[in-house]
């Protein structure tokens, strides 16, 4: 159910009065903006995510981060004069404009942080503290990066209640209420600006030139993993929200495959076909152009950026007379914040309607203790059993 401007307005009235007050925790991968970051960075990712899919003894995080950012710093540096990525600023501004828009209705009972999964000053356990300190006592815990997010968010979460662990030195724990926002792929308003976007972008660039089906559209999603160690890696949400957005177009332009923008990791089975291919085959069937459009990131990243160029690249040295056209993100499209701030909203509301909840830890200890003389005694008399 959306909350309608009118019914906030009235329950905001009436919540206004608590001294609850909300933080809402944006969180995205953050990017390197200096090339001695990198090997932290990597090992920060190795730890949080290929631990999760891929056969890596830990021991290797260290030397492997270290070689990764060499590649990185090639890559990045060298082919793309000292590329820095624009997606820490990004998330800035889709920071700033989600909090306006909440700010509309609950004024200073609501902030909007930033988390970065990798990146300092900004790691969850960094800005809990300020959270913590600011006097907050209730989260809204909101991936934004990845739209189909759950396999990332689930490191969102695994950030945070290491955060929480080592922020609670009483018996109480500071928070009083927690919610969630695990991913937005099947958001009806989040699909039609998909689909509008990139009608439009057909209409201002290509329809002149091109018959509907000579243009091909590859929607680009977040690769994952096949086997993430039994993890939910977000494919099932991911090919719901390319199905999704595909309908809407697929009617007026017969050409349309996902591309997953997979991280080659060798040793593990990614989702197929990753864009290249897509684009490929789209060729083969006949468009004479290509427009990509990232539809599973919703915050430019190097990724959507420096990635989605090297394939443009060599899918066009290949196929010399197809035109290619690069989609942005969603990024901070004003349209995007208004939505991204209205699925907030929906949980600050419970958040503040909701009694706090006195979270103490020592009980969770007692209560195992007790669930564990339980467990023993159950076995004792299960053996029992057996003798007669």
């Amino acid at each position: 159910m959306v909350a309608t401007p009118e019914t906030t307005q009235q329950t905001s009235q009436q919540i206004t009065n608590n001294s609850d007050k909300v933080a809402v925790l944006l969180m995205g991968y953050g990017e390197v903006e200096s090339y001695e970051d990198f090997a932290n960075y990597n090992e920060q990712a190795l730890n949080l995510l290929t631990a999760k899919f891929a056969p890596v003894p830990t021991w290797m995080y260290p030397p492997l981060a270290k070689l990764l950012a060499l590649f990185d710093s090639h890559e990045w540096g060298h082919q793309h004069d000292n590329f820095i990525s624009p997606h820490n600023q990004i998330f800035e501004a889709q920071r700033e404009g989600i909090e306006q828009e909440l700010q509309k209705t609950w004024g200073e009972q609501v902030a909007v942080f930033k988390a970065f999964n990798f990146c300092e000053p900004y790691l969850p356990n960094q800005v809990l503290a300020q959270v913590k300190e600011q006097g907050f006592n209730k989260l809204l815990i909101y991936p934004l990066l990845v739209v189909d997010s759950i396999f990332t968010s689930g490191i969102a979460v695994e950030q945070v209640n290491e955060a929480l662990h080592e922020l609670n030195e009483g018996e109480e724990q500071w928070l009083s209420g927690m919610r969630y926002i695990p991913s937005f792929y099947n958001q009806p308003d989040y699909i039609d600006l998909m689909a509008r976007l990139v009608e439009e972008k057909i209409q201002n660039e290509l329809a002149e030139a091109y018959l509907p089906s000579e243009i091909g559209i590859v929607l680009m999603n977040h690769g994952c993993p096949h086997k993430a160690k039994g993890f939910t890696s977000g494919i099932t949400e991911s090919e719901a929200l390319y199905e999704s957005v595909r309908h809407k177009l697929i009617n007026k332009y017969p050409l349309i495959s996902v591309g997953w923008l997979n991280h080659d990791t060798p040793l593990i089975e990614w989702t197929q076909p990753n864009a290249d291919l897509a684009a490929e085959n789209l060729i083969q069937q006949g468009a004479k152009a290509v427009v990509m459009m990232p539809i599973g990131f919703a915050t430019e990243n190097h990724e959507t950026i420096l990635d989605v160029d090297h394939i443009i690249h060599d899918v066009q040295r290949k196929n010399k007379d197809v035109k290619f056209v690069q989609m942005a993100c969603v990024n901070d499209h004003p349209e995007f914040l208004k939505m991204a701030a209205n699925w907030a909203s929906q949980q600050v509301e419970q958040l503040l309607s909701e009694t706090a909840t006195v979270v103490n830890p020592q009980l969770a200890r007692e209560k195992l203790a007790h669930s564990q003389d339980h467990y023993h005694g159950h076995s004792h008399d299960h053996n029992e059993h057996h003798h007669h």
